[in-house]
């Protein structure tokens, strides 16, 4: 059930590609359909439950963040149907295949989500930094997707990074690497 690869699978490759490539790329691009599904569910969810000071500049914010990024789905899930294979954006499917842990957080602050937003745009980006990487050898056009998806990943976790900041640009919550962890540190830093 996983990737459902196997089912209604086109017989049509895009001119250039060898099986093994196509099948290489589907697997690149449907982990990244996992990752950016998994972003969308994270922000929706940060977007419901962020309170406090700054909320509704962060609340409008995080809704900019997730228009983009379905538009993103969208597209990673198009290029897999393009390389003759069925996209698999089901929960069922992304649960099973993911290895990392659910979002940390329920209500929360303001910094708090923002503290763990960071860590999780963190992960998608690096995410993607791999898979364009492997990419490059198989695909541009796969790797273009990769490359377009990159800058306003990046320009959203700086946004993010941006209420987290001191006047020097050191994040209240740069030595955290779990949520909850970041959470608390911002947290706590503006008490």
């Amino acid at each position: 059930m996983s990737d459902q690869s196997d089912q209604m699978e086109s017989h049509f490759r895009p001119a250039g590609l060898t099986e093994k490539d196509a099948e290489d790329l589907r697997k690149l691009l449907q982990d990244r359909l996992y990752g950016l599904l998994d972003l969308t569910l994270v922000i929706k969810h940060a977007h419901w439950n962020v309170v406090g000071v700054g909320f509704i500049a962060v609340h409008e914010m995080l809704d900019e963040h997730l228009i983009a990024i379905r538009k993103m789905v969208d597209e990673v899930a198009e290029r897999i149907a393009t390389l003759g294979f069925v996209p698999n954006g089901l929960a069922g499917g992304l649960v099973e295949a993911r290895d990392w842990d659910d979002y940390a957080l329920g209500r929360a602050s303001v910094d708090a989500h923002l503290a763990a937003l960071n860590l999780v745009y963190t992960g998608v980006i690096d995410d993607h930094r791999k898979a364009l990487s492997k990419a490059e050898s198989l695909d541009p056009v796969t790797t273009d997707l990769f490359t377009q998806h990159l800058g306003p990943l990046e320009l959203y976790q700086w946004f993010v990074r941006a209420h987290l900041a001191n006047v020097d640009g050191v994040l209240v919550s740069a030595d955290e690497e779990i949520e909850e962890s970041a959470a608390a540190a911002a947290a706590s830093s503006r008490s």
